[in-house]
């Protein structure tokens, strides 16, 4: 999956070219990541693992986005 992300990012620096500042960079990271996003279709291997090691980490900041 990270290989897959790897590859969307240089697609997109590539075809893009120079980018005037760094927050429209981000901004065209961000549309490749969520277009990639949209092609994955396998569950991501031991998230519940991975979840509850952030929620520790992180403690409150996870209970905006998701319930546990």
């Amino acid at each position: 999956m990270i290989k897959s992300v790897h590859r969307q990012f240089r697609k997109l620096r590539k075809t893009e070219g120079a980018f005037p500042n760094e927050n429209s960079l981000l901004k065209s990271l961000y549309l490749g990541l969520m277009n990639a996003q949209g092609k994955w279709t396998m569950p991501i291997q031991s998230w519940n693992l991975t979840l509850s090691k952030l929620a520790i980490y992180f403690e409150d900041h996870l209970d905006k986005v998701i319930t546990l």
